[in-house]
């Protein structure tokens, strides 16, 4: 199954780095962290990557030193693990609906894809996620999370504190996780290149019962500010140390 990396933002919340970088590029742990998403999709069997890139796409051209020109599919090693990589100019003001329906001549008509974003990781099962699409038939499935909450949550009985927890993951709402699973008909939800993939086609395939919803319970963490980076740096620093 090949795995389709939308990374062609600015990342001006992260401003301290993406001033001269894209955000994938940011280190986690000392590596950027899209080795560390396309190392999640190599664990489990998923080689094959086309990089969507936007801005500053000559930083991921230059960090995969074996690109030559658009669309050339090249060996790489992401963690000692094979892969294969296509990098895909998607224009520089296009948006993310608009970066995956510049990737679709390389998908077949009759072919699953996953996708997910550039800033993103988790400890999703991929596999169940494909078992769990194919299960139920839909065009296009989305890993649901249960983000931690902003503050940490105290919870008040006669005036004393009957519960105190750091931050803990929020248990009212799920939201978009990334880490999909589509079929090739998502494309004919998208329109063009200004196109937000999370608006108009994602509703659109909501109200026609079409957008299915994985819930994962585990690791999940996106990298929105320099906080979130620090966060991931500690997390990924042990997880290297063992």
């Amino acid at each position: 199954m090949k795995v389709i990396i939308l990374e062609g933002g600015s990342g001006t919340r992260l401003s301290e780095h993406t001033k001269t970088i894209p955000k994938p590029m940011v280190k986690v742990a000392g590596h950027p962290i899209i080795n560390h998403i396309m190392d999640h999709y190599c664990k489990h069997g998923f080689n094959e990557f086309y990089i969507a890139v936007g801005y500053k796409s000559y930083v991921i051209k230059k960090y995969f030193k074996n690109f030559k020109k658009h669309g050339v599919l090249f060996n790489h090693k992401i963690f000692g693990k094979k892969c294969r990589i296509a990098i895909v100019d998607t224009g520089l003001r296009t948006f993310t609906g608009g970066r995956l329906k510049r990737l679709q001549p390389f998908i077949d008509k009759n072919e699953k894809f996953l996708f997910t974003y550039g800033d993103g990781v988790s400890d999703v099962n991929l596999k169940e996620l494909i078992k769990f699409h194919n299960k139920h038939k839909r065009i296009i499935t989305v890993t649901a999370v249960r983000p931690p909450a902003r503050f940490g949550e105290i919870i008040i009985k006669n005036n004393l504190v009957n519960s105190f927890k750091e931050k803990p993951q929020t248990n009212q709402s799920w939201i978009n996780g990334g880490f999909f699973v589509s079929s090739y008909k998502i494309f004919n939800f998208i329109s063009g290149d200004k196109e937000i993939l999370e608006k108009k086609p994602l509703e659109k395939l909501s109200k026609i019962n079409e957008l299915l919803a994985y819930k994962h319970y585990g690791f999940w963490k996106c990298m929105d500010t320099l906080r979130d980076k620090k966060v991931l740096d500690e997390i990924y620093k042990k997880k290297f140390n063992k």
